[in-house]
């Protein structure tokens, strides 16, 4: 169902701090345009965490609105509360969302058999496809392959966002798993050889400001055009590395904000802007991967 590049989009915000309507409607074109393959909204990327539920439903409403049925869009629901966890899922049921993107319960640190129940649980309750999110570093729990195994068994759980940037994990879970299952790369570094190992694609960050040479690298993949695709990733690769100079999206929106794909690269605290020194090692990270302006539309050239 979901392959190649998937963007975890930015939540573009003015200079007062509210969700800027226009900037998303910008985005939402962009991606249209870039063929992205689908778009992951309140994800880390979209700083969820700083967002209240209220404005989670008004998000998600103008990413449906101007999308049109254009691209599907994965909405993040997770929670560290399994409960709290299966009210947010419920909320996007029938709201023309394609998929959750549930991310593992963080700060409580639960066994593998706490994950499991919590996971099942969410499915339990819900038509939606599930797609699971692995991303130790922020989370501080690690969902093992075994455990992914088990997870895959259960009908709407489709597939996993693997973030731990070990290769060794594609091959471990594509042994235990069905073909059909979706295994997808949340470390932009690391993504060609992801899948090459037999993953699906990428969600990725990068994608917010190169979509049209992230669709380029995932599809030259897909038809085995592997040396070109590494000539391509080669020219990316600096970006990707610079786009986590800081913490996630503090680099990022700078960097749209530069390629005016959005109006202002506010962040909410804890989150800060991006420091002089390291805003002069993006723009070049920038011009390594071709990334400017051409009439107002970012354009990312081999």
């Amino acid at each position: 169902m979901f392959k190649g590049s998937i963007v975890a989009l930015i939540t573009p915000m003015n200079k007062k701090g509210e969700v800027c309507v226009s900037s998303f409607k910008n985005l939402i074109n962009y991606h249209v345009k870039s063929g992205t393959a689908a778009i992951v909204v309140l994800g880390t990327t979209g700083e969820s965490a700083t967002l209240t539920y209220a404005e989670r439903s008004h998000v998600t409403e103008l990413i449906l609105k101007f999308s049109k049925g254009r691209i599907p869009i994965i909405v993040g629901t997770g929670a560290n509360s399994t409960a709290e966890a299966v009210s947010i899922t419920q909320s996007f049921e029938n709201s023309g969302v394609a998929a959750c993107l549930s991310v593992t319960p963080y700060y409580n640190c639960p066994t593998q058999e706490g994950l499991y129940r919590h996971f099942r649980t969410i499915a339990e309750n819900t038509n939606l496809p599930q797609i699971l999110y692995n991303v130790p570093l922020r989370t501080g729990v690690d969902l093992l392959p075994i455990t992914v195994q088990r997870l895959s068994n259960i009908k709407n759980i489709i597939g996993i966002k693997e973030a731990t940037g070990d290769l060794l994990r594609i091959t471990e879970i594509r042994k235990l798993v069905q073909e059909d299952f979706i295994l997808l790369s949340g470390d932009d570094s690391t993504a060609l050889n992801f899948m090459e190992l037999g993953g699906c694609g990428v969600v990725s960050v990068t994608a917010n400001i190169a979509a049209y040479q992230m669709v380029k690298l995932c599809d030259l993949v897909q038809r085995g055009k592997i040396e070109r695709a590494r000539l391509l990733n080669q020219k990316l690769m600096n970006l990707h590395q610079k786009l986590f100079i800081e913490p996630n999206p503090i680099p990022i929106k700078w960097a749209a904000k530069q390629l005016e794909l959005i109006e202002s690269d506010m962040l909410r605290l804890p989150m800060t802007s991006l420091t002089e020194i390291n805003c002069s090692i993006v723009q070049q990270a920038l011009k390594d991967a071709d990334c400017f302006l051409t009439q107002g539309v970012c354009t990312c050239l081999t």
